[in-house]
């Protein structure tokens, strides 16, 4: 029987992977992640995601599919996202997450194109032999449905882990959400929010070398008594 990591461990091991190998997941794995998501809190127990995997020859087709879009710059985003919209400590942060994602890759600031290269690595699920792609109903205004994801999404990943495999939350294969649509064939009432590449990490990979600091609970947390 598969032995699990504590929990403790999980959450700090728990990081955006960037480099897989090409060793697919064995089924019985697979399923037993998904048992623990299915696990996740939802508004009234709606249990709102939907969940389409994606592997082997549909994988390829996919990633093809995304790339020829985004070769001529062809989005099809479900919900707005630009990082202008960050402001103060919330830019600073992603600013940061950048610079040290590219000097991981040895790509200078100024080198536009090696960094279009890293950033459409993507596009190819950063070579997962998986993609996860969350879908969602639209109720309302969406945010309690996105919360919802949220967690869903955030017990994926941890189980993943616990697993000892890898993933990463991309929000970025959000923008080709109706090209997603036809390839796998789904309802377009149903709204993409990000997808997750997952697989069994490259350990040796410069992209998996690095790790994001977290801010300290003071700026975060606020106590009443």
């Amino acid at each position: 029987m598969l032995e699990l990591k504590l929990f403790h461990a999980v959450l700090r091991e728990r990081h955006s992977v960037r480099s897989f190998l090409p060793t697919p997941v064995p089924d019985e794995v697979l399923r037993a992640v998904l048992e623990d998501a299915q696990l996740a809190p939802s508004n009234c127990n709606t249990q709102p995601w939907q969940m389409h995997i994606v592997s082997g020859a549909k994988r390829d087709e996919l990633s093809r599919e995304i790339l020829a879009d985004d070769d001529v710059g062809h989005s099809t985003p479900d919900f707005s996202f630009a990082h202008s919209d960050f402001y103060g400590p919330y830019s600073e942060r992603a600013r940061s997450q950048g610079a040290a994602y590219y000097q991981a890759m040895g790509v200078a600031r100024e080198a536009t194109e090696d960094r279009r290269t890293a950033s459409r690595l993507n596009l190819s699920f950063f070579g997962a032999p998986h993609v996860a792609l969350l879908f969602m109903p639209s109720f309302g205004d969406n945010v309690r449905v996105a919360g919802d994801m949220g967690m869903y999404g955030q017990t994926f990943l941890l189980s993943l882990t616990a697993h000892g495999l890898g993933g990463i939350p991309q929000t970025m294969l959000g923008f080709y959400a109706d090209t997603i649509r036809k390839v796998l064939d789904i309802d377009p009432s149903l709204k993409m929010l990000f997808g997750v590449s997952f697989g069994y990490p490259d350990e040796t990979h410069a992209a998996n070398k690095y790790r994001i600091g977290k801010a300290p609970i003071e700026e975060s947390v606020i106590f009443h008594q």
